[in-house]
């Protein structure tokens, strides 16, 4: 099977500086791939960049057809979904109309919608800008998988989420991944060990590695030094996020 997208010795800028740098990768048709790498390394602006956010250079070619010279609204039409880091929903309207304003298909998904988030759905009526950070995450992930998309773009899903929220997401992105093919950056290893098939790790703008994302996970030494972090502490924290979730809501 031919992979949805080809990135090929990509390059962006943002205000004329260099962000990343001859960037060169493959996302399946299936499952998700992770884009992992240290903090500030080009994961968001190799995601900007696909989408036609920044000026850039290279080649992106999305299910046979190259995008990196159309606009960003030609892009999503030809059916890419892309979940912005700060979520970016409309605060001073409902939960209802940011979501009828994502519609982009004649026949929108509204019952994966309330399928997965139905918490949204009750809060329909509520202004976006007064729910919770977790809850603007679902928001913007509901946005996303309204239309009929055939590749998903996630970046940073969970940061700064409370572990329990943390689960949801992950649960959320583990049944619209059933259907269509996701590229997610993320930081949490726990989170990537559960969802990723594959794995693109970017550094100083380049890409480093690319491969299985259990192979790399289950190497400490390769995950201390393309990550800095050590596997322990990734171990660390996923029980503490699995204590977190299950303890009695009074001991949390």
């Amino acid at each position: 099977m031919s992979p949805i997208l080809e990135v090929e010795h990509l390059s962006a800028t943002i205000a004329g500086q260099p962000v990343i740098e001859d960037i060169t990768f493959t996302v399946p048709a299936t499952g998700v791939t992770a884009v992992l790498g240290r903090n500030g390394v080009g994961k968001t602006s190799t995601m900007k960049a696909v989408m036609g956010l920044i000026a850039r250079s290279g080649k992106v070619v999305f299910d046979g057809v190259r995008i990196d010279r159309e606009d960003t609204h030609r892009i999503v039409r030809r059916g890419i979904g892309y979940v912005p880091e700060d979520r970016e929903v409309f605060g001073s309207l409902t939960v209802a109309e940011n979501l009828r304003l994502a519609e982009r298909d004649a026949r929108p998904r509204r019952d994966l919608v309330e399928q997965l988030f139905p918490d949204l759905v009750r809060r329909g009526g509520q202004r976006a800008g007064t729910l919770s950070g977790g809850q603007q995450q679902m928001l913007s992930l509901a946005r996303a998988l309204l239309n009929d998309n055939r590749l998903l773009l996630v970046d940073e899903p969970t940061k700064g989420l409370a572990p329990k929220i943390v689960t949801e997401v992950a649960e959320a992105l583990e049944e619209a991944a059933r259907t269509v093919p996701v590229l997610l950056v993320e930081q949490n290893l726990p989170v990537i060990e559960r969802l990723a098939a594959d794995v693109v790790v970017i550094d100083s703008g380049r890409v480093v590695h690319t491969g299985q994302a259990g192979a790399l996970l289950t190497d400490a030494e390769a995950v201390h030094r393309l990550l800095g972090v050590h596997a322990d502490t990734a171990d660390t924290v996923a029980a503490d996020a699995v204590a977190a979730a299950t303890a009695p809501e009074g001991a949390k």
